[in-house]
């Protein structure tokens, strides 16, 4: 009997010759390890595609959002300003009073406002209104309409001095009533730079800029 017969069969079967079988593995490994692949393939498509839109529809990430905000500094920019119709010094008479007790005065201001081209009136004495009562540098003085015009020009010249309006006033003439702080009128320069800047300033924001 064959080493190979199986016990209690009596040698009625046998297995003869030199080929054996052989154990195949199942082929089903195979397929999970195929259908897995194929899995992450298709997933890793669809989240490609998924940020493709979030991208579409957020405007194209950190450089979208980049232009973005710049177009919205830009947009927040306030436009320059149109410059002012301002009066010229030449059509602005200043009447030059003196409210204080220095003599001489009210002449050496009124010939140096007169060699800036301003037109120039009375050179007195200021009222009693006004005599001996301006403690500061002094009093800039005219009508209504002034206010926003030949005013803010005269004030050019002597940045300190208060400036009042007196509805009653008839005429566009202005009065410069010297006070007790005064010394004198602003250096030339100061006031062609003050001039300019008055009839071209500067824009405002609206609101507080963005970090561009």
């Amino acid at each position: 009997m064959s080493m190979l017969t199986p016990p209690g069969m009596g040698g009625q079967y046998r297995i003869t010759g030199d080929r054996y079988p052989r154990m195949r593995r199942p082929r089903r490994r195979g397929r999970i390890i195929a259908l897995t692949v194929a899995s992450v393939v298709v997933l890793g498509a669809g989240g490609w595609g998924t940020l493709q839109l979030i991208d579409v529809f957020t405007g194209g990430g950190d450089s979208a959002s980049a232009a973005g905000t710049k177009a919205a500094c830009a947009t927040d920019a306030t436009p320059a300003a149109a410059p002012k119709a301002l009066p010229v010094p030449g059509t602005i008479t200043v009447n030059v009073l003196n409210a204080t007790t220095r003599s001489g005065l009210a002449q050496k201001t009124a010939d140096e406002l007169k060699k800036r081209g301003f037109k120039i009136g009375d050179v007195a004495n200021a009222p009693e209104e006004y005599d001996k009562k301006v403690k500061g540098t002094g009093v800039l003085l005219g009508p209504s309409s002034a206010l926003d015009t030949a005013l803010p020009v005269l004030g050019t010249q002597l940045p300190g001095a208060e400036r009042r309006t007196d509805p009653a006033r008839k005429g566009g003439e202005l009065d410069l009533i010297i006070g007790d702080g005064f010394r004198e009128l602003a250096k030339k320069t100061d006031a062609d730079r003050a001039l300019t800047a008055l009839a071209h300033p500067d824009p405002t924001p609206a609101s507080k800029k963005k970090n561009c």
